[in-house]
C-alpha cells in the first residue's frame, strides 16, 4: 500500500438507524454523538437511530452526518489506522478538517449545523432544485449551460455524471436541453435549495463570518478541498475555501484524480453506503476501497489495514 485516504460522502446518504452499532459497541462512538448532543442542544441518537422527518432536513442532516463520520472515525483511529490524506465531499469536508485537527470536533458539527440552516433558508422553499446528469462528459455539459442562466454546475462526481443546480424553471429547461444533446439520462434530486451555486453567496457570507469566530490549526494531515481540487497543508486558506465552497462547484472527481496521481491506492469510505466507492470506480478500478458503513465493516477493514489497540476501540 502506498497511500492510505479516508473519504467521506455528502448529503444524501444518510439513512434512520445509522450509527447504532457503533454506539452500542463502542464507547469512543457514543462519545462522539454525546458530545454532539451537548454542543448542539438536541438528542442526536434520536436523530440517528429512529424513524422521523427531521433526519432528511438540511438543518438537521448535515450535523447528524458528521457525527456519525466523526463516531466512526475515532473508532477506526484508535484501532491505530490513520490515513495520509482525507477529503469529504460538500459537508463531508468538516469531517475532513476535524481528521486533519485542523478543527475541533465539536466544531466541525457545530459549523456543519449553521450551514445547514443557512443553505436551507437561503431561498424559499421549493424555488430551487438539482439534478444529476448521467451519460455526458463535462466539457459537452458545460457548453450547454454556457449561454444558460440560473443554472450552474454542482458537482463533478465521475466521468459520465455531474450535478447541476439553480433555479427550479432553468433547471428543468437545462434537463430537457442536456438531454436533447446526448445526455444519456437526467435525474432531478430530491432536494430544495440551489446548493452549490451562487445563488447561495449570502449564505456563504454569514458562515464565513462564523469560521472567523472559529479556531482553525494547520492540518497534521493533508486534506483536499472541494473547491480547487488542491491539496491543503496550511490554516490560512480554510475558512476562505469552506466559506466558497457552499456557492462554488464540487470538484470531487478532479480531487480524487489529484490523490490518485499523488500515489493514494487505497481508498476508506466512512459513514453511510457506498456512493463515493461507485464514483472512484468509474476513475479506476485499479484501487481499492473499503467501505465502514457498519461495525462489521470497520472490524473487517481493521483487520485487513492491520488495527492494534483493541481495548481502546472495543466498548468498556
Amino acid at each position: 500500500m502506498n497511500k492510505l485516504a479516508f473519504l467521506y460522502p455528502g448529503q444524501g446518504v444518510q439513512t434512520p438507524g445509522m450509527g447504532a452499532d457503533f454506539y452500542r459497541n463502542s464507547a469512543l462512538a457514543r462519545a462522539v454523538f454525546d458530545e454532539a448532543s451537548a454542543v448542539l442542544g438536541m438528542d442526536m441518537t434520536s436523530l440517528c437511530f429512529e424513524n422521523n422527518d427531521r433526519l432528511d432536513q438540511t438543518e438537521y442532516t448535515q450535523a447528524a452526518l458528521v457525527t456519525l463520520y466523526l463516531a466512526q472515525t475515532r473508532v477506526l483511529t484508535a484501532a491505530g489506522i490513520r490515513p495520509d490524506i482525507t477529503a469529504g465531499l460538500s459537508l463531508g469536508e468538516y469531517a475532513a478538517l476535524a481528521v486533519s485537527h485542523a478543527i475541533r470536533e465539536v466544531d466541525a458539527i457545530r459549523l456543519v449545523r449553521r450551514r445547514g440552516i443557512l443553505m436551507q433558508n437561503a431561498v424559499p422553499d421549493g424555488s430551487g432544485a438539482m439534478c444529476a446528469v448521467l451519460g455526458m462528459k463535462e466539457a459537452a455539459v458545460e457548453e450547454v449551460l454556457a449561454d444558460r442562466e440560473g443554472v450552474f454546475i454542482a458537482n463533478y462526481n465521475c466521468p459520465g455524471q455531474l450535478v447541476i443546480t439553480g433555479t427550479r424553471p432553468a433547471v428543468e429547461e437545462a434537463a430537457e436541453a442536456l438531454r436533447g444533446a446526448g445526455a444519456r439520462r437526467t435525474v432531478m434530486l430530491n432536494v430544495s435549495g440551489p446548493f452549490h451555486s451562487p445563488l447561495l453567496v449570502n449564505a456563504a457570507r454569514e458562515l464565513e463570518r462564523e469560521l472567523f469566530q472559529t479556531p482553525i490549526s494547520d492540518p497534521d494531515i493533508p486534506y483536499i478541498t472541494n473547491v480547487t481540487a488542491e491539496v491543503v497543508t496550511t490554516k490560512e486558506p480554510v475558512r476562505t475555501l469552506l466559506a466558497q465552497q457552499i456557492c462554488a462547484p464540487v470538484r470531487w472527481m478532479q480531487s480524487m484524480q489529484r490523490m490518485i496521481a499523488d500515489g493514494v491506492d487505497t481508498f476508506v469510505e466512512i459513514g453511510a453506503g457506498k456512493t463515493l466507492a461507485g464514483f472512484l470506480r468509474k476513475l479506476d478500478r485499479n484501487v481499492t476501497v473499503y467501505p465502514v458503513t457498519t461495525w462489521e465493516e470497520a472490524q473487517d477493514v481493521m483487520a485487513k489495514l492491520g488495527a492494534e489497540n483493541e481495548k481502546l476501540w472495543r466498548s468498556a
